[in-house]
């Protein structure tokens, strides 16, 4: 394997190991569930991906191929945490603020967590105000 494959990957599992100890380590010292909310979704991610970038240089510079498996992992990785990180958000929101602690929706609709959906039928736009 030559030598400038090696130090990538080396740089990207380094990279990785930092950002997944900051991951870690802010779940823990954090204070509240929000706080520790980026914690795990921002600086575990991309310590996980770095990881999968490690690998993919790795099996590229050993075989000769770009490995998909990787690419996929990634791709269903970022995909995945912002949402999660948001139902995490909204469970926590409907749990410990109240409605009337919440600033004033900008949209059509209020949050979403205490309004019902707007009624819709298939095939149509957004429903008139």
């Amino acid at each position: 394997m030559p030598f400038f494959a090696e130090l990538l990957i080396a740089i990207a599992l380094v990279v990785s190991g930092i950002f997944g100890f900051v991951g870690s380590y802010g779940l823990i010292k954090l204070k509240d569930s929000v706080q520790r909310l980026h914690a795990p979704t921002k600086a575990t991610t991309l310590g996980v991906g770095g990881v999968l970038i490690a690998s993919m240089i790795y099996f590229y510079a050993k075989t000769g191929y770009i490995s998909v498996h990787e690419l996929l992992i990634s791709v269903f990785l970022f995909l995945t945490a912002p949402i999660t990180a948001n139902f995490i958000a909204k469970a926590y929101m409907a749990r410990n603020i109240g409605e009337k602690d919440l600033p004033q929706s900008s949209g059509a609709y209020g949050w979403s967590i205490y309004d019902d959906a707007p009624e819709s039928t298939p095939g149509e736009g957004r429903p008139a105000e």
